[in-house]
C-alpha cells in the first residue's frame, strides 16, 4: 500500500531529470570512490533482484489464493 510519504518519494525519483542524476552519481563517487562504486552496484543490483522474485512469488500467491478457495467449495 502506497502511504504519502512514499507516493512523494517515487514522484521525487520520477521528476529527477538528467541533471540530477549526474549530481547524485558525483555525489556518491565522492563518498564512495571508484573502486567501491562497482561493488555497491553490484550489491544493489542483487538486492533489487532478490526483492522483485519475491515480489513476483507474493503476487503469484494471491493470484491462486482464490482459485484454492474455489476448488474447496465446489468439494464440500
Amino acid at each position: 500500500m502506497l502511504t504519502v510519504e512514499t507516493g512523494a518519494a517515487l514522484a521525487f525519483i520520477q521528476n529527477i531529470g538528467v541533471p540530477g542524476f549526474v549530481i547524485i552519481l558525483i555525489a556518491m563517487l565522492l563518498l564512495f570512490g571508484g573502486k567501491k562504486l562497482p561493488e555497491l552496484a553490484r550489491g544493489l543490483g542483487k538486492g533489487l533482484r532478490g526483492f522483485k522474485e519475491e515480489l513476483n512469488g507474493i503476487q503469484k500467491q494471491i493470484e491462486e489464493e482464490p482459485k484454492d478457495d474455489k476448488d474447496d467449495v465446489k468439494k464440500a
